[in-house]
């Protein structure tokens, strides 16, 4: 009797055994079979919400199943939003919702993770300038240059979070002009905007797609592209590069925007491949196609191992940058960053 059980119990072990083996990649053929939640580590308004929200939407009807984007801003260059969806099954139904910024989080100590734990995938970016308040005396970048040295820390700026892009490319103006601003952070690059625009502070970076409404409104003032070539936009003018003022900016910038979203790199390969096959198709969509015309960005569709070879060179680079400009917390070595 107790063989008989004892055989009937191995049975029952081998047959469930076999079970677990063949339901699993069903369940990954068939995701996803419930809604999704992309959780955007950045506050709502800002260039990595939009793009998020937009792309997403185009992948739901792709999927035929809802993704749910909301935000949790805060902690450092986007920390609390990914060690949240870090923390969550690598299952492909919580995505997180980032931005090239993020690479810095280790080495601000905003987390112990490098940025090779996230499977990304890359929708592209749009070049960062410098404005100020409307209402600013400041009429060319080399004025309020000038006036940032004669006051050094006096002026305050904004550029979104600590660590983010934009902040990286105001620690790069201040480095290759010898201005010193005072810094203001925000949990991302709408309040930085809102602060400027009513005053809280004279300085905002932030990228050309985000201020472009403002700027045609006359919100705020734009002085200079940080790349090297002019913008022509469209009711504002001619916005200089910063480079014609302040060649030497070369050495630091420009740095490009690499706005997109991720899963856990851990996540099966099943899911990733139906996540980045709907990613390729949003993209190409023409509601994508027309947003991104009309709010100047590159559109890149990277995804898997290019995408993950680009946050690395971007890891490198504005991880060594921090350290170089002195404003890392860790040093990048220790989080065997390699330098770029």
């Amino acid at each position: 009797m107790n063989q008989l059980c004892s055989a009937a119990s191995v049975l029952a072990l081998v047959a469930g055994t076999a079970t677990a083996l063949t339901v699993a990649p069903t369940f990954a053929q068939d995701y996803p079979t419930r809604d999704i939640t992309n959780v955007v580590v950045w506050s709502a308004g800002g260039g990595t919400d939009v793009s998020n929200r937009v792309i997403s939407e185009q992948m739901a009807e792709i999927l035929d199943v809802n993704i749910n984007v909301t935000n949790r801003p805060g902690g450092v260059a986007g920390s609390l939003g990914m060690s949240y969806v870090y923390n969550q099954d690598a299952d492909g139904y919580t995505l997180v919702g980032l931005s090239e910024s993020c690479v810095t989080a280790a080495v601000q100590g905003g987390w112990d993770e490098r940025f090779d734990v996230w499977y990304p995938f890359i929708v592209g970016g749009s070049p960062d300038l410098i404005s100020v308040n409307a209402d600013a005396p400041y009429e060319d970048l080399a004025a309020l240059i000038e006036a940032a040295m004669a006051d050094p820390g006096n002026i305050r700026a904004a550029a979104g979070g600590a660590g983010s892009i934009h902040h990286l490319n105001l620690l790069a103006l201040m480095d290759g002009t010898g201005a010193e601003f005072n810094f203001i952070p925000y949990p991302g690059s709408q309040p930085s905007q809102t602060a400027a625009m009513t005053g809280e502070v004279t300085v905002v970076v932030t990228s050309l797609a985000e201020q472009q409404q403002l700027l045609r409104g006359g919100r705020l003032r734009p002085l200079a592209m940080l790349t090297p070539d002019p913008f022509d936009l469209a009711d504002v003018g001619t916005i200089p590069s910063a480079f014609d003022s302040f060649p030497e900016l070369t050495e630091y910038l420009p740095i490009s925007q690499a706005i997109g979203m991720a899963i856990r790199a851990d996540a099966p390969d099943e899911i990733k491949a139906v996540l980045s096959d709907a990613f390729v198709e949003a993209l190409a969509t023409p509601a994508v196609q027309e947003w991104a015309e009309s709010n100047y960005y590159v559109l890149s569709g990277k995804t898997g191992a290019e995408a993950s070879a680009e946050f690395a060179q971007l890891e490198s680079l504005f991880s060594w940058t921090l350290h170089e400009l002195g404003a890392a917390e860790r040093n990048p070595e220790e989080l065997g960053i390699p330098q770029p």
